[in-house]
Formats: C-alpha cells, sequence, structure tokens
C-alpha cells in the first residue's frame, strides 16, 4: 500500500459527506490518501501534531473540512508549510458562509486555498492539480476528467437542443 500524498482532516463525522465524491476521484486518479476526524476546538493538540508531521510521513497536500468557525484549515496552515485547502462546509444558521468567511480571511504569511461551500470534489481536484505538478499519472487523470466534462457539456447541449427544437 501507497503512503498517502493527501491528508483529508474533517472537524467533525458529519463532514465526511462533504468530500466523499472527492475521494472517489481521488482513487480514480490513483492518488493514495488518508482521512481523519480532527478538530481544531476539541483536540488541538492532535491537529497541530497533524499538521507539523504531515511532511515527514510524505503528505504533499491537506485538505481540511470545517463548518461554522472553520478553525481547522487555518490552524493547520499555521503549523505546516505544505498546501492547505479549506472546504467550508454548509451548516448552521448560516449555511457555511461563516466557515467560507472563515477560510478565506486568513492572516498574511497563513494562506489557506479556498473552494466553495461543501465543494469536497473541488477540493479534491485542486489537490490533483497541485500533485500533477510532480505526477504525470495525476495530469493524465485530470486531462481524462477534463475530456469528460466536455463530453457531458456537449451532450447536454445536444439534449436541451433537441428538447427545444433547435
Amino acid at each position: 500500500m501507497q503512503k498517502p500524498k493527501v491528508l483529508i482532516l474533517l472537524g467533525s463525522d458529519s463532514d465526511i459527506n462533504v468530500i466523499e465524491d472527492g475521494l472517489k476521484f481521488l482513487a480514480r486518479a490513483g492518488v493514495p490518501y488518508m482521512v481523519d476526524i480532527s478538530s481544531a476546538h476539541r483536540d488541538p493538540e492532535k491537529t497541530v501534531a497533524y499538521a507539523k508531521n504531515a511532511r515527514k510521513q510524505g503528505i504533499e497536500v491537506i485538505i481540511a473540512v470545517a463548518g461554522m468557525a472553520a478553525h481547522l484549515p487555518g490552524v493547520i496552515a499555521s503549523h505546516t508549510t505544505l498546501p492547505v485547502i479549506g472546504v467550508p462546509a454548509s451548516g448552521g444558521i448560516l449555511k457555511g458562509k461563516d466557515a467560507l468567511y472563515s477560510i478565506v480571511q486568513m492572516p498574511r504569511g497563513v494562506p489557506v486555498a479556498s473552494v466553495g461551500i461543501d465543494a469536497g470534489s473541488n477540493a479534491a481536484i485542486l489537490a490533483c492539480e497541485i500533485l500533477s505538478i510532480k505526477y504525470d499519472d495525476v495530469e493524465k487523470a485530470l486531462a481524462k476528467l477534463k475530456k469528460d466534462l466536455k463530453r457531458e457539456n456537449n451532450q447536454k447541449s445536444l439534449n436541451i437542443r433537441k428538447k427545444l427544437g433547435n
């Protein structure tokens, strides 16, 4: 079994549904990953340990999924030099907007890349784009994804034109 290249940390178990499609893409792309729950508030020592040890363990990109205050991606970014992708999870009274703002409004020197609310698949794709700089097989998986998206979009275009008689 290959060592994971992508570490995916969830603020809680309720965040797993946000990243499930992303996990499927990572598997299709042949990118080994590891998933765990690591709350920045409930177990900050575990979160910091993950961030500090990730590079030594062969991790090259970290994805952090968190809702509400969404401090997880920022805490991780403050303890590593690896790229961190934050995924704001919907939930709470603000339906993920608070999490989005928390992730994108990081202070100078502690950047966190962000994708849209509940956009775990985009986080996985972005992680693969970062990895594709180094790994040709990942680049090929991304090229296939783009080709599939184009084909799917063209088919939808044909379907709608047929439906409307254009």
